[in-house]
């Protein structure tokens, strides 16, 4: 019997190929990840010489799948910003000192609540005055930058290219870089020199405090990704890109001190203070008779400026271990203890000379 033609344009199912099978990898998903002595292949096959930098990762050639950014070295701490670690330590340290030396030249009155109303005065009073002095600090800082950042720019817009590569590699070669490419970064950042914008003038202090506090939304999604485009790019973007930047923060070593910075320095300087010098100061709280409370602040003390040393070793990056801690313990109390000690024996000196 014969069979049914098949339609030529009827197509008959192939048989299904299986894929070849992809080696397991840890590495998380997402965009792919290249080799560093590999280049992607295009669709045609052929090689392509591009490959992002966020793709480019050795992980598919270690013994052990794991990328670089996983792995941890013996000692790793999660540090504290240095200009935040300054503040605490500034606050702190007169915070332990000042309020100590002065109750501990009224205790000899023998009346706990004068100690203590004289304290709590001279706590308020030096932690509102600690922390103006550090936002006018910062503030000073930041004035400082401004006026270099104008006067460099002024002086990159009137510049010849020859000088501004000249001081690109007298900033590069120092790190090993060659002149030629000394000069094509100094040629890529006049480019983006040309397109800024002129500078704004200084914000008043209403603004800078809604700068301060104000939040940017955040996006993950492409779509909010474009909607962020849309938003207003602060002038601290713009600031922080070109030739004027690069010969400030890498020829001078300086950055620009954000309006929050202002209130943050003045807000820990203040705070660290007011905690510090409260220390000394609870024991007249409780005991009436001040000489019995002046030896109880004195423990008290001891034991906070130890604790505080070993703090500031550990969140400040320096040496740990039994060695590390004992000197930074040990160089803490010697500093605050000997700041005291002074203050004490000056307030005796005179109370003696006064009889």
């Amino acid at each position: 019997m014969a069979q049914p033609s098949t339609p030529a344009s009827t197509k008959l199912p192939t048989a299904a190929v299986a894929l070849p099978s992809r080696p397991k990898s840890n590495a998380p998903a997402g965009a792919p990840v290249w080799s560093l002595s590999e280049a992607p292949q295009t669709p045609g096959g052929s090689a392509s010489p591009q490959v992002p930098l966020a793709s480019k990762c050795d992980v598919h050639q270690r013994e052990r799948t794991i990328c670089c950014r996983d792995l941890k070295g013996d000692d790793e701490r999660s540090l504290i910003d240095p200009d935040i670690v300054r503040d605490i330590i500034i606050g702190l340290a007169d915070g332990l000192t000042v309020p100590f030396a002065l109750t501990a030249g009224l205790s000899s009155l023998g009346s706990s609540r004068l100690v203590y109303v004289a304290g709590v005065a001279e706590l308020v009073s030096g932690a509102l005055s600690m922390g103006v002095g550090g936002y006018l600090s910062a503030q000073a800082e930041r004035d400082h930058y401004r006026y270099l950042r104008k006067t460099t720019r002024e002086r990159v817009l009137r510049s010849c290219a020859g000088e501004l590569e000249r001081e690109t590699a007298a900033i590069l070669s120092p790190l090993g870089i060659e002149d030629s490419l000394s000069r094509r970064v100094a040629g890529a950042l006049l480019a983006v020199e040309a397109t800024l914008p002129p500078p704004c003038p200084p914000q008043s202090i209403l603004r800078q405090c809604l700068n301060a506090v104000a939040r940017r939304p955040r996006f993950s999604t492409p779509r909010d990704e474009e909607r962020s485009q849309l938003l207003p790019k602060g002038d601290e973007q713009e600031d922080d890109k070109g030739l004027t930047a690069f010969l400030l923060k890498f020829g001078e070593g300086l950055e620009e001190v954000t309006d929050a910075r202002l209130f943050i320095s003045a807000f820990t300087i203040g705070a660290s203070y007011f905690l510090g010098g409260l220390v000394p100061l609870l024991p007249y709280f409780v005991i009436e008779q001040a000489r019995d409370a002046l030896f109880v602040s004195i423990a008290i003390t001891t034991v906070v400026l130890l604790l505080f040393g070993a703090f500031k070793t550990y969140y400040t990056g320096a040496a740990i271990g039994t060695s590390g801690y004992l000197y930074g313990c040990l160089s803490t109390l010697a500093v605050g203890g000997a700041a005291a000690g002074a203050s004490f024996g000056i307030v005796k000196a005179l109370e003696g000379k006064g009889n």
